[in-house]
């Protein structure tokens, strides 16, 4: 139920609890007196407050927009209607990819307040990977999910007109869209306050992206495909940090980023997250070798995928598409269908080489840019630290810049599995 009533405040504790009493499918949901549930605020992320509600007969997850950015603060004001964009691409999602996104309970347009099923005992799986924690049923769920909400989204699946009104329903995120073409494309390789990454180790390599021309024009051919190629509603921040798990669900929550952009960027963002917990890996070994099982498992995980994203969506373009990109009546026959199928394996060439560089992209923004992440930042030695960057981000700039090293999702995962071994000068 969405409701756009009231003005907006922030509700801390005692407010939100008068309104969730307010709301009485909420409040028989949890059960016993309001003065009794228990109230947790639990955001860990960047942007919103983030609570966990639990009364006598069960619990709720509840998440609200701040004005501004939570890890910035006030100095850096964000607009309230992002929390409209994530509940339409959470809506959208549940459509499209049942069981695999959180259930909607309630929405509350003028407080940029959702309320969602509360996932236990799901974790956030980057806090999984850091403790070296392996998840059967992640490949085969996040491919079917992106495969299918980039897929029914896109110019295959729907007619010029629908992918238009998609479009325009989630032009207004410009906003969130800002915030991406800064932080990960532009920022980490120029001198801008609220760059850091782990000094002085890293100095030197800081230096050389802020004057690597080659590079500068491979992220600037990025940032043009990210604002330019509306090809799908993207989640739009994709990492393992949007990700909760249980060795046998998978579940993907904070779509607040989404819009209509490349593919490429979503899967970019799922497999960068996965490259950087493997050369993470190694600093968190409390003896040589002992995480070598977990390290296998990831490479493993980026290849299949890749792997098995490529074939869900190529099984749903076959299927019988009728968006109105490669009509059928262009390709009837047997000659017909067969250059239609060489097409097909083409396109996805070319996701893949967009996939390679969005995700060499991701990796460098979290090693140089303002927001990190715990693969890296929870290994207390610094040194140690910037020997996982220093890999990272080699891996990411040859990702960026010698694409044609790179035709499969093996060529990557060998090159990461050769880099784990090299020792930078520092």
């Amino acid at each position: 139920m969405a409701q756009g009533q009231g003005d907006y405040r922030i509700l801390h504790e005692a407010a939100l609890r008068d309104y969730l009493a307010s709301v009485a499918d909420l409040k028989a949901l949890l059960g016993s007196e309001p003065a009794s549930w228990s109230i947790t605020e639990v955001g860990d992320g960047n942007l919103n407050l983030v609570f966990i509600v639990k009364g006598g007969q069960g619990g709720v997850a509840v998440k609200q927009a701040l004005p501004y950015v939570r890890l910035v603060g006030e100095s850096w004001p964000l607009p309230l209607s992002r929390a409209h964009y994530e509940y339409l691409a959470l809506s959208r999602q549940a459509e499209l990819a049942p069981g695999l996104v959180p259930a909607l309970l309630h929405h509350n347009e003028a407080l940029a307040l959702t309320v969602m099923e509360l996932l236990e005992p799901h974790i956030i799986m980057r806090k999984g990977m850091v403790a070296g924690s392996q998840y059967p049923r992640f490949v085969d769920d996040i491919t079917t999910f992106m495969a299918r909400t980039l897929f029914f989204t896109s110019d295959l699946a729907l007619s010029a007109a629908e992918k238009k009104q998609g479009i325009a329903a989630f032009a207004g995120n410009h906003a969130l869209c800002k915030i991406t073409e800064d932080l990960i494309f532009t920022d980490p390789y120029r001198i801008a306050e609220q760059n850091r990454w782990t000094t002085p180790y890293l100095d030197a390599l800081a230096a050389e992206l802020r004057d690597d021309m080659d590079l500068h024009v491979a992220i600037s051919r990025l940032k043009l495909k990210f604002m330019a190629s509306p090809e799908a509603l993207l989640h739009g921040d994709l990492h393992t940090g949007s990700i909760m798990v249980t060795d046998g669900e998978t579940r993907v929550i904070d779509p607040e980023f989404a819009f209509y952009g490349p593919m490429g960027f979503d899967v970019g963002a799922v497999l960068a997250n996965l490259l950087m917990a493997y050369f993470a890996s190694a600093g968190h070994e409390r003896s040589p070798g002992e995480r070598r099982a977990f390290e296998h498992w990831v490479l493993e995980t980026v290849e299949q995928v890749w792997n098995a994203f490529a074939r869900k969506f190529l099984e749903l373009w076959r299927a019988g598409a009728v968006g109105d990109a490669y009509p059928a009546s262009l390709f009837a026959g047997e000659t017909g269908a067969a250059r239609l199928e060489a097409e097909r394996q083409a396109y996805m060439q070319r996701l893949f080489a967009d996939t390679v560089g969005f995700a060499a992209a991701k990796t460098i923004r979290r090693i140089f840019g303002l927001a990190h992440n715990i693969d890296f930042e929870l290994i207390e030695d610094p040194r140690r630290r910037a020997i996982s960057e220093a890999r990272a981000v080699r891996l990411a700039r040859m990702m960026m810049l010698e694409a044609g090293a790179f035709p499969t999702i093996a060529d990557v995962t060998a090159a990461a599995r050769k880099l784990r071994e090299w020792q930078p000068e520092f």
